[in-house]
């Protein structure tokens, strides 16, 4: 990482009246997001401490190809501190400036400075931060200043006021105005004047949007921080405009598409930056290769989470349009993988990608985005696919139960499918083969497989249990029995859940010692103990039952208020063996496992070449 220049100094250093340094926020960076509690607190802190309090730290990289020309420092962390500073130095100016002919020699003279630290031409509407321009922050922030008179008349936008930039210049004119609400003496404000202009900021100057990055990752700033993705776009927009794109918010509007393809949840959108680099690094290195590198992946043999701007920045900067072209065209592929929209309503998701959510098997998207990328030059047809995520999902409920293979190699493992495919030019269903191939090497064999199946699976992975449950329960269903398993209540919660049979509580109730161990109290702890959460004593439950601890019949019959069993007798085939059962025994527990685990083991069966 390389940081060019570091500084501490006062506000009014920062916005010295005798620098031309303006401070650019990028155009297509998040909207100005601070409200009133993050109002309340800046004005609180700089009032109730001393001068030269410390408001945190500044990153930026300076842009200016011209040395005589101002500065253009592009602030890539710190602009919501930055704009509310400036508004908050606004509103001073517009609450003293009606009695500017009171003003001692000292309050005349801070306040032309205060003028001068805001705006560099008044004529030209110069100003020393440059908000940028989604939900017009930036006309906002021109309007408040031409209402006050520091820049030429500049329109105030429709419907200002409802907006954050002028709510924060009215909170902080109310502020102000509570200070002098008694005898109208400025000196108060002046005060406040002064406490802004001592307070401390440190400014680091970097190099590239990569070291940036890094420094986000060990600096904690009162901010709304940046993520990698927000770097990403301020990089991939900047470097459109510089490259005199004159339709940017054409390929603003097509960022916009690739988040919609994505989803809001931040984990996946980093997660796909990270896919996308590992599934078609061959092909992205090739074009970013110099003629004199040897390495066969020079940008990066891995994505991870701490290189992904380093990778990221050379993309881009090699040819933005064609990566932005790919960008998107790859987003709309992962749509598919995690269930997201697409633009055709009528394209059905391939048979088993909802599935292979449920089991966990995200690390694998990176694998599917490559095939469904080449499918064509590749030969693969929708049943081929069809067959890969079948044997996929099978994989990761047998590694998720059995750790095996560890889930550091699973990356990695996936990235060497794709260069075998690649250097060995294998197409349509050779490479289902060479897949199960692959699978079938890493897997366990089917002897520890059964083995963690007849054990204590409830305690094994919890996630890889009820994912057993509901398949071995979908199994028997039929279209006009179909009930979704995977549904969720308004807080997020499965409508079907786990239930013990035989209860796991601590305190097991009197009528179970009577009938599992016929009154013997030391025998049914050893029974709890040998078989509660083995595959035979678990079953799903729904419309939100609470079993627990009832008796073995109560649990059976169970009807909630509206008539619904969602006891035993809740129509699931799972449970066809308990609900004819008029006692519970560890024979039955027993026997019923031994089904389970057979009907489990034919339904996740990589078949052939086990060992």
């Amino acid at each position: 990482m390389s940081i060019k220049h570091v500084d501490k100094a006062p506000v009014s250093v920062l916005f010295r009246t005798d620098s031309r340094a303006v401070f650019e926020i990028p155009k297509y960076q998040r909207e100005y997001t601070w409200g009133s509690k993050d109002w309340e607190s800046l004005f609180d802190d700089l009032a109730d401490n001393d001068l030269g309090y410390f408001l945190g730290t500044i990153i930026f990289i300076n842009n200016t190809d011209d040395a005589l020309g101002s500065p253009k420092l592009q602030v890539v962390d710190g602009q919501q501190r930055l704009t509310t500073l400036s508004l908050l130095l606004a509103s001073i100016y517009s609450s003293i400036a009606t009695l500017k002919s009171s003003f001692t020699d000292d309050q005349l003279l801070a306040y032309m400075q205060l003028k001068k630290e805001l705006v560099l031409n008044e004529e030209l509407s110069e100003t020393r931060i440059i908000p940028q321009t989604q939900n017009f922050n930036f006309d906002d922030y021109k309007g408040v200043l031409a209402e006050q008179s520091l820049i030429k008349k500049h329109p105030m936008p429709a419907r200002a006021g409802l907006r954050r930039i002028k709510k924060a210049f009215e909170y902080f004119r109310k502020r102000l105005k509570d200070l002098t609400s008694v005898n109208k003496d400025l000196t108060p404000i002046f005060e406040m004047l002064t406490k802004v202009n001592a307070a401390q900021i440190v400014t680091i100057e970097v190099s590239t949007h990569a070291d940036a990055y890094t420094l986000f990752e060990s600096l904690n700033n009162r901010g709304t921080p940046l993520t990698a993705v927000d770097l990403i776009k301020n990089l991939l927009l900047a470097q459109l405009d510089r490259a005199g794109k004159a339709n940017i918010d054409y390929y603003f509007s097509q960022w916009q598409q690739v988040l919609k393809y994505l989803g809001d949840d931040y984990a996946i959108q980093e997660r796909f930056f990270r896919q996308y680099y590992n599934a078609f690094r061959r092909d992205i290195n090739n074009l970013c290769k110099r003629t004199e590198d040897s390495r066969q992946y020079p940008l990066g043999i891995l994505a991870t989470r701490s290189n992904l701007m380093d990778i990221y920045e050379k993309i881009i900067k090699r040819d933005p349009v064609a990566f932005m072209d790919e960008i998107t065209e790859s987003a709309a592929i992962y749509a598919k993988l995690i269930l997201s929209l697409s633009d055709d309503d009528d394209e059905k998701p391939v048979d088993g990608y909802q599935t292979l959510s449920y089991v966990q098997g995200a690390p694998s998207y990176l694998f599917l985005m490559y095939l469904e990328k080449k499918r064509n030059a590749l030969q693969l047809t929708d049943t081929c696919i069809a067959k890969v995520t079948s044997l996929l999902i099978k994989f990761f409920i047998r590694r998720n139960l059995t750790d095996t293979p560890p889930t550091h190699d699973v990356t990695r493992m996936f990235m060497s499918m794709i260069e075998e495919i690649e250097e060995q030019s294998i197409i349509g269903d050779n490479i289902y083969q060479a897949t199960k191939s692959r699978i079938v090497s890493v897997s366990v064999s089917d002897i520890i497989f059964e083995e963690r199946l007849r054990g204590h699976i409830y305690n094994e992975n919890y996630d890889a249990t009820r994912f057993i449950l509901c398949e071995l329960a979908r199994k028997y269903m039929t279209v006009e029995t179909e009930i979704d398993l995977w549904s969720r209540t308004g807080n997020k919660v499965y409508t079907w859940t786990i239930e013990h049979i035989f209860p796991q509580g601590e305190t097991i109730p009197d009528s179970w010692v009577d009938m599992i161990a016929s009154g013997d109290a030391a025998k049914a702890k050893d029974y709890q103990a040998d078989y509660v959460h083995t595959l035979g004593n678990l079953t799903l439950t729904g419309f939100n039952s609470k079993l627990s601890n009832r008796s073995f019949l109560e649990k059976r019959d169970k009807e909630d208020k509206e008539g619904r069993n969602n006891g035993y007798h809740n129509g699931l085939s799972l449970n066809i063996d308990v609900a004819n059962q008029d006692t519970w025994t560890v024979e039955k527990i027993h026997a019923r496992t031994e089904r389970l685990v057979k009907e489990a083991m034919e339904l996740f069966s990589l078949e052939d070449g086990m060992k």
